[in-house]
C-alpha cells in the first residue's frame, strides 16, 4: 500500500519526468551560466508553475549559484524548499466551525472539474468525524448532476434535497437550508451549476442563491469552494478569475493531479489569486482526496523523495 506521498509523487509524475530529466541534460558538470538558467524557466514555465513563478525561482537560484557548479538534484532542492515557501501561506485545511449549524459550503466549479465527486469524498469523511451532512442539488439545469449526486448520497448516507429538472435553484437551497436547520444538521453542501456557456444567466443565479442563503443565515456560505480539473492548465486561472467575479471564491479544490503534465499549476495559482488550496485529488478511490500539503508537493514536483522529519 502507498503512503499518500508516494501517491502525490506517483500522480505528478507526469508532470516531474520532463523537468527532471531536462535539469539532468542541462546540468552536466557545468557552471551556472545565463543560457542554462533560461533553459531551467522554460523547464518551469512547462511544468505550468506560471512565468512570473518561473522568473522569480530562476532569479533565486542565479542570486545564490551563479557561475557556481551545480548539479541537477541540488537544483530540485532549491527549488523544492523555494516552492514550499511560496505556498505555505496558503495550505488551509478546510475548517468546520461546529459553532454554526448547519456549516453551509457552496461548492462551484464548470461542469467535469469534480465537484460532485469532492462533495461525496468530503462528505465520507466529514461522516467518519461524527458529523450530520447534507446535500442539496442546486444544479437543477442537468438531471445527471442530480442523479450523481443522489449516488454518493446513498453511498455516504447523507440525505439529498433535490427538485425536479428545470426548478429553481434558489428555492432548492431555501428548502435545504430549512431541512437542514429542522435536523440539526453539523454541514450543509450545496452542488451548483458550472455551465459557462451563459455566464450571465449562470452568474444571476449564483448570486441570487447566495442571497437566499444570507436571508436565512447572514454570514452563510460559510466556505464558497471552487474544484479545479487540473488537466486543464493555465485555464484554471480563467476558470478561477470568472467565478471570483460571481461568488466570494474563499479557496480551491484541485482534482485529477495525477492525470495531468501541467501539475506545478497550484503554484501560479495562488500567485496569482493569493487563495488557499484546501485539498488535493489524485484518483477515484473514497480517500483520494486530502488536505494539500506544500512541502509534500512541491517535492514531488521536483521528483525528489520525502524530506525526512
Amino acid at each position: 500500500m502507498l503512503s499518500w506521498f508516494e501517491r502525490i509523487k506517483k500522480g505528478l509524475s507526469r508532470t516531474a519526468a520532463p523537468f527532471v530529466s531536462g535539469i539532468g541534460s542541462l546540468l552536466n558538470k557545468k557552471k551556472l551560466d545565463q543560457e542554462t538558467l533560461d533553459e531551467i524557466e522554460d523547464l518551469l514555465i512547462m511544468a505550468d508553475v506560471g512565468t512570473k513563478t518561473a522568473s522569480s525561482l530562476t532569479a533565486e537560484l542565479a542570486k545564490e549559484k551563479f557561475n557556481k557548479e551545480v548539479d541537477a538534484q541540488e537544483v530540485r532542492s532549491f527549488f523544492a524548499d523555494k516552492i514550499a515557501e511560496k505556498l505555505a501561506p496558503y495550505t488551509q485545511e478546510l475548517k468546520i466551525d461546529s459553532s454554526k449549524k448547519p456549516f453551509v459550503i457552496l461548492m462551484a466549479g464548470v461542469n467535469g472539474a469534480g465537484k460532485t465527486t469532492t462533495i461525496g469524498k468530503l462528505a465520507y469523511q466529514l461522516k467518519e468525524k461524527g458529523l450530520k451532512v447534507r446535500f442539496a442539488a442546486a444544479d437543477t439545469f442537468r438531471a445527471a448532476a442530480v442523479e450523481q449526486l443522489k449516488v454518493w448520497g446513498e453511498r455516504t448516507n447523507c440525505p439529498v434535497v433535490s427538485r425536479p429538472t428545470g426548478a429553481d435553484a434558489a428555492g432548492l437551497v431555501f428548502d435545504a437550508i430549512c431541512e437542514a436547520r429542522k435536523n440539526n444538521d453539523d454541514v450543509l453542501f450545496i452542488d451548483t451549476a458550472g455551465r459557462l456557456q451563459n455566464k450571465s444567466e449562470l452568474m444571476d443565479e449564483l448570486q441570487k442563491i447566495i442571497r437566499i442563503i444570507k436571508k436565512q443565515i447572514p454570514d452563510a456560505p460559510h466556505a464558497c469552494l471552487q474544484v479545479l480539473d487540473a488537466t486543464v492548465g493555465q485555464n484554471a486561472h480563467s476558470q478561477v478569475k470568472i467565478f471570483s467575479e460571481m461568488i466570494p471564491v474563499t479557496g480551491l479544490v484541485l482534482t485529477k493531479l495525477d492525470g495531468t503534465a501541467k501539475g506545478g499549476v497550484i503554484v501560479a495559482l495562488t500567485d496569482e489569486f493569493k487563495l488557499p488550496i484546501h485539498l488535493i485529488g489524485i484518483g477515484e478511490q473514497i480517500m483520494d482526496l486530502q488536505p494539500f500539503k506544500a512541502q509534500d508537493y512541491a517535492r514531488s514536483l521536483m521528483g525528489l523523495a520525502a524530506k525526512e522529519a
